[in-house]
């Protein structure tokens, strides 16, 4: 083996190995994800005394408000997990679990193209019901709504909608395209 083939080897396993400093990143979101964990708590332990409050008239929209904001955190945290497990096997290493009984079976099969669809619709997601909170807590048309902060949040709500539409489109056109 000459020089040149030896330098090139090197450099390709140099690069290979250079995988792992992502690592530390999946780790930091493992503790993002429990950090998350402790605003769910925390959300939770403020709903539960509501619940045992006498009814009024606005108790059902507060119920749904409370269960749309636990909601809203399960789906950041399904997010961050989604993240952290495709990302790691797609870009670090194989995870190695076949001895696990209750491997869930999307687990290795989540590639790059399947993340960035699951990561908007995610984010639709969130922010579909980060609009509807806004519009439980201030109706429309009711003085004092700011007319001009909905209009923003629902074009920031259908920026995000139209842009899962288009990365499923280039998917979907990538997907059809006969590959060289």
């Amino acid at each position: 083996m000459d020089v040149k083939a030896g330098v090139e080897s090197a450099i390709e396993r140099f690069l290979f190995m250079s995988r792992w400093l992502m690592a530390p990143f999946y780790i930091g979101l493992v503790i993002t994800l429990g950090l998350l964990l402790v605003v769910f708590v925390q959300e939770l332990l403020h709903y539960i005394p509501l619940a045992f409050q006498p009814l009024h008239e606005k108790s059902s929209s507060n119920a749904i408000l409370a269960v749309l904001s636990l909601v809203d955190i399960t789906l950041a945290g399904n997010l961050l997990l989604i993240v952290v497990f495709a990302g790691y096997e797609n870009f670090v290493s194989k995870l190695d679990l076949d001895a696990e009984h209750d491997r869930p079976p999307w687990m290795g099969t989540v590639d790059f193209s399947a993340l960035k669809i699951k990561l908007i619709a995610s984010i639709v997601a969130i922010s579909a019901i980060q609009l509807l909170r806004y519009f439980m807590q201030e109706p429309v048309g009711v003085p004092g709504m700011d007319v001009e902060e909905a209009r923003w949040r629902v074009i920031i709500h259908l920026t995000f909608v139209v842009s899962g539409v288009l990365l499923a489109l280039m998917d979907w056109f990538v997907g059809r395209t006969p590959k060289h």
